[in-house]
């Protein structure tokens, strides 16, 4: 009996030793030595996300992997994607976060007032993206931050892009009050894209909105600067002066020759700027200019305005900058 209880006790010391080092290789310290990132393919299966696992140096052995995944890991299927791993995590750790899906996001920033062409630059220039994309439509993504990962189709964040200026709009139009010289959404891109670049200062967006859309009301010429640059260079800076013979073009796009709004947006305006389109400031200014701060001297009147451009020719004198 003593030499049945021995063996009994060898056995079970044997099952248990046993069963904490196949724990132990489940719980314990993986093969990475330091920090590193993951890919998952999209479609992989486990079976060949071991062997990526192994192939990489992140743990010994695939088949140990798979078996312990199967026997103490989740049920869960994994989820494709990029993934920051950490020096020593344990093998549980890592089909963990395989499973839940957390996968590094990564950012590419549309600031308000970039137009398409340098959507189209950025979106290209992200060499973690992939595919390729036609320059989006002028005014049909919403300036914003967005999320991308690692190998996604380019196709797909533009989409996102477009979705969401898509839905803002469907939010902000039923928004619009009774002073909003639009009749339509396209008409409201239009004209926010010519505020969003006429001015820098937020704290005038309502303002300038006004003033353009007292000038759409009264059927004034609404000669926007901008507006004289956008066939030219696409939106892009023009990097010098306008010239009189641009001043003077007929296109589908300077309203200094061309009554009411351009024929489409010069830009992909924010979200301030279509809200301030949509709501624009009760006034009865029509001019505007610089004022050297970065922000405009609003006029009602011709002889306010020309009073108002003295003093900026002025300031422009002694600063040398004519």
């Amino acid at each position: 009996m003593r030499k049945l209880g021995c063996l009994l006790a060898a056995v079970v010391l044997l099952v248990l030793g046993a069963g904490a080092w196949f724990a132990s290789g489940w719980y314990g310290a993986s093969a990475l030595q330091e920090d590193a990132n993951f890919v998952v393919p999209s479609g992989s299966t486990l079976t060949a996300v071991a062997e990526k696992l192994e192939e990489e140096g992140v743990i010994g052995s695939a088949d140990a992997f798979l078996l312990r995944a199967k026997l103490l890991g989740g049920g869960d299927p994994i989820q494709a994607g990029e993934f920051e791993l950490e020096a020593g995590i344990s093998p549980s750790g890592i089909f963990d976060k395989l499973q839940r899906g957390e996968t590094i996001n990564r950012f590419v920033t549309i600031p308000e007032g970039m137009p398409s062409i340098m959507v189209w630059e950025r979106l290209m220039a992200e060499d973690l993206l992939t595919g390729e994309i036609p320059v989006p439509e002028e005014g049909s993504v919403l300036p914003d931050t967005y999320s991308f990962e690692r190998g996604e189709e380019r196709t797909a964040v533009l989409a996102r892009m477009q979705a969401a200026m898509r839905n803002y709009l469907a939010e902000a139009w039923p928004k619009r009050g009774p002073d909003t010289a639009v009749d339509n959404m396209k008409d409201a891109v239009i004209l926010a894209s010519i505020v969003e670049k006429e001015t820098g200062k937020a704290s005038e967006r309502e303002m300038v909105a006004g003033l353009y859309s007292n000038r759409v009301k009264t059927g004034m010429l609404l000669q926007a600067d901008p507006t004289i640059i956008y066939p030219i260079t696409k939106g892009k800076p023009l990097g010098r002066r306008i010239r009189q013979s641009e001043i003077a073009a007929i296109n589908g796009y300077n309203t200094y020759t061309r009554l009411g709004l351009p024929e489409g947006p010069i830009t992909n305006p924010g979200r301030e700027a279509i809200a301030a389109v949509l709501n624009p400031a009760k006034t009865s200014a029509i001019y505007m200019v610089a004022d050297g701060t970065g922000g405009h001297k609003f006029a009602d009147t011709l002889d306010e305005h020309n009073a108002n451009v003295e003093e900026w020719y002025k300031l422009r004198e002694e600063r040398g900058e004519m």
